[in-house]
């Protein structure tokens, strides 16, 4: 975890100069060879001193604006919200403790929506606590078939 020194100086640069260290073009190829890795996990494997995991994000943001791949970023986000919370998969029962989880992991994805998604995600979310998906379902990356269902791409 940073201790503050991530606003420090021009964080964007130096993001970008350890993405390409580590032989990435951009964050979002670094992020998606980490499909299920939380952006504190990725903002660490960059710089567990002055990398912070909302910096990266940013960073996924603004490519996927330029690509018009916000709804691609907004599924990938949900699968590592999931793989943080309910890391061995959707609960076979919700249960108030198996909800508390599911609703946290769809709390966060929601907190990490950019606005031109969010009624969508919400819609998403509310589909998926209606419909649960099979017991064990772990989506692995965004391009996951029941994700693509709930959030199809569209430009944004």
């Amino acid at each position: 975890m940073t201790d503050g020194r991530s606003w420090e100086g021009n964080w964007i640069a130096r993001m970008y100069e350890r993405v390409r260290e580590r032989g990435y073009d951009s964050v979002t190829a670094f992020a998606e060879d980490r499909p299920t890795a939380s952006l504190v996990a990725l903002a660490e494997e960059l710089g567990p001193d002055d990398v912070a995991g909302v910096q990266v994000f940013k960073g996924l943001v603004a490519e996927a604006e330029r690509s018009k791949k916000l709804t691609r970023l907004a599924r990938g986000q949900l699968v590592r919200e999931l793989s943080e919370v309910i890391a061995n998969g959707w609960p076979s029962v919700l249960d108030d403790d198996a909800r508390l989880e599911v609703a946290i992991a769809l709390g966060q994805w929601s907190a990490y929506t950019p606005e031109p998604l969010v009624e969508r995600v919400r819609s998403a979310s509310g589909a998926l606590l209606a419909n649960p998906p099979p017991a064990g379902w772990r989506p692995l990356g965004p391009d996951d078939e029941l994700l693509r269902t709930l959030l199809p791409d569209e430009e944004v």
